[in-house]
């Protein structure tokens, strides 16, 4: 899927290079920007998640996020085995306004709607609450912490 005009394409992540992009992005925006430590940045969700990658032109890592379903999303979603949980969702510092952390977003409920989820649930740092806003989600339970960061929990429903 491209999105539009933009040089960059979102996808699903495929194979041991797409990964390896997403896991970089994320050590470099989580770890290494925002000092998530990295022990707890990687899980074993990551083994059974969707992970979905922007990619400029070039062929080089812009973006990603992942997406959790079934067993693996249920202690981030109440439960609701119909309800997925993305997560994950990086940007690159370059490639900032772009559109890309909104591509990638609107690939992540692309897999949901294929795995026939009626709904995605996200935990926002507390400063990226309009992004998501923007998107279609809304806000509910009490702010939180999660790697020292505050978080609320967003809903939309697909």
């Amino acid at each position: 899927m491209t999105s539009g005009t933009a040089p960059y394409s979102t996808r699903r992540a495929l194979g041991e290079s797409d990964l390896a992009a997403c896991f970089q992005v994320r050590k470099d925006v989580f770890v290494g920007e925002q000092q998530v430590p990295e022990e707890i940045e990687y899980d074993a969700h990551d083994a059974t998640a969707v992970h979905v990658i922007a990619v400029a032109a070039d062929g080089s890592a812009l973006g990603t996020g992942r997406l959790l379903h079934g067993e693996a999303a249920a202690d981030r979603t109440g439960g609701d085995r119909a309800v997925g949980s993305l997560g994950r969702l990086a940007v690159t510092r370059a490639a900032r306004g772009l559109g890309v952390g909104a591509a990638l977003v609107r690939a992540i409920e692309e897999e949901a709607r294929t795995l026939g989820l009626t709904a995605v649930d996200l935990h926002a740092q507390t400063h990226a609450l309009g992004f998501y806003e923007r998107l279609g989600y809304t806000a509910y339970g009490p702010e939180f912490p999660d790697a020292g960061i505050p978080h609320r929990s967003m809903r939309r429903t697909l």
